[in-house]
């Protein structure tokens, strides 16, 4: 009996890890300040999100400045820092985000069910 559950159990968490998780994606943009650079990324990265991931996400804005700690444990070392936290893989797009087109195939992300290339 053990061995026919063992291999239930198995079957069901292979099919867990191929199956697209459909909550919400988490991520947090790390940013220095309130410079001009700063207020850009925040704008891209909501209005691509709000285009693309239609509601489905969590953005939190994290200022280096006033929250040190956060960039540390965040092992943060430059800004701008886009991070994914969920779902998993985490994936991190360091430096401008100004170049739509790689934003959501490095972080790994499939905006509205479309295959990104």
């Amino acid at each position: 009996m053990k061995t026919k559950n063992n291999r239930r159990a198995s079957k069901a968490f292979e099919k867990a890890l191929t199956t697209p998780l459909t909550g919400n994606y988490v991520l947090r943009l790390y940013v220095a300040g309130a410079t001009d650079r700063s207020r850009q990324a925040l704008l891209r990265v909501r209005e691509l999100c709000e285009a693309e991931l239609n509601g489905n996400y969590t953005l939190e804005v994290i200022d280096v400045y006033q929250q040190p700690i956060l960039a540390r444990d965040g092992q943060i070392i430059a800004t701008p820092t886009l991070v994914k936290e969920s779902p998993l893989p985490v994936r991190r797009l360091i430096g401008s985000m100004q170049n739509l087109c790689r934003l959501f195939p490095e972080l790994d992300l499939n905006p509205k069910g479309k295959t990104v290339l």
